[in-house]
């Protein structure tokens, strides 16, 4: 007797918004036993990974400031994938979003009292990220290029080139030979609020989904992102270019991820190194996802991944964890997540039956 997969004919419309919290629980249970598998006191494990991070003011500010990137690349990266365009790049958008900002603090370096230079940094690290999108997009529309490949492919040649200008040319000159540039002066840094590490980039990147949720609900752009991923056909019919919403999605995730390059550099870090982030540009897929590509709901999705990184620096101080946990909790909550949309979605049935939650079969045409 074969087994088969078969579509649900219906399907509550709450399913979608009670997947994430049942991944997030599922995350924690299999955690629990991985973590007692490895060695690891469950219950105090647990408790530094998931709890501790919330229980004082610092690291609540700490918990904003590595959110606030995922928040602001996983909006971009969502809109995209209502349109079925898959950039998976946004770690390489991010970097050269570094760098052109890095560019631009270290060529007026001298001059610490412009007040211009902030903003020209945050304009080149867009141009920079959206450059750098610009790549699998061209290839896409252009000659059909899967965009996923190129994007992919691009986030190395990025980092390499960072790695070459603060080994080579961008080298601090006075650094005792590290791999950094100039530490950036204070017309070239964000400015931290109430004593804390979090900057006025971290403010704005939370206030992204919430422009992005008005402009998709509300304007005519929106609608054509979402009728071009539903419906390719439908929209070409309407008049709809899925060419010009390649472009125009492609150009947004890179220049948002370019962004969060610059906060990150003329932030918490303050100079160019080898390795900016631990890997942003990456998890706000995961952030994408577990808020439903939704703007709104990437928000508090964006926050209980940061708290993830917060958790697992937490669980390695106070038990020994390994960092590379972090990692593991983190593809956890995907697996989960995906396995429990699959379920939502999806049944296992029997050939040879049927049953009222299956779509039935359509008939074939008689043979003429």
């Amino acid at each position: 007797m074969r087994i088969r997969i078969e579509s649900r004919r219906s399907a509550s419309r709450l399913l979608p918004w009670i997947t994430p919290p049942f991944a997030v629980a599922a995350t924690v249970v299999a955690s629990a036993v991985v973590f007692a598998a490895m060695g690891y006191a469950p219950a105090r494990t647990l408790f530094a990974f998931f709890v501790a991070p919330l229980l004082s003011v610092q690291s609540l500010a700490e918990l904003a400031l590595k959110a606030g990137p995922l928040v602001m690349i996983a909006a971009g990266l969502a809109t995209g994938f209502r349109a079925n365009v898959w950039n998976i790049g946004a770690e390489g958008q991010l970097t050269m979003g570094a760098i052109a900002a890095g560019g631009v603090a270290l060529a007026f370096w001298d001059d610490d009292t412009a007040r211009w230079i902030l903003p020209a940094m945050c304009v080149a690290a867009v141009l920079g990220g959206m450059v750098w999108a610009a790549i699998p997009a061209f290839l896409k529309t252009r000659f059909g290029v899967n965009e996923i490949l190129t994007s992919l492919m691009l986030t190395y040649v990025a980092s390499l080139t960072l790695t070459s200008l603060v080994f080579g040319p961008w080298k601090d000159p006075e650094g005792f030979n590290f791999p950094q540039s100039r530490m950036f002066n204070d017309a070239e840094t964000l400015p931290a609020v109430a004593g804390t590490r979090v900057t006025i980039g971290t403010i704005l990147s939370f206030l992204v989904p919430l422009g992005l949720w008005v402009v998709t609900r509300y304007s005519i752009v929106g609608f054509e992102i979402k009728a071009v991923g539903l419906a390719p056909a439908a929209a070409r019919y309407a008049g709809f270019s899925e060419s010009r919403t390649v472009w125009l999605v492609l150009l947004l995730g890179g220049g948002l991820a370019g962004l969060a390059g610059a906060f990150e550099v003329a932030g918490p870090i303050g100079q160019l190194i080898p390795q900016i982030t631990p890997g942003y540009g990456f998890t706000a897929i995961i952030v994408a996802f577990l808020g439903r590509l939704h703007p709104l709901g990437i928000i508090p999705a964006g926050l209980l991944v940061a708290l993830s990184y917060l958790g697992g620096e937490a669980a390695q101080v106070d038990t020994g964890l390994p960092r590379a946990a972090t990692g593991l909790v983190q593809g956890m909550l995907l697996f989960f997540l995906l396995a429990s949309d699959f379920v939502a979605r999806y049944r296992l049935a029997f050939a040879g039956t049927h049953s009222a939650d299956v779509r039935p079969a359509r008939p074939k045409a008689a043979a003429t």
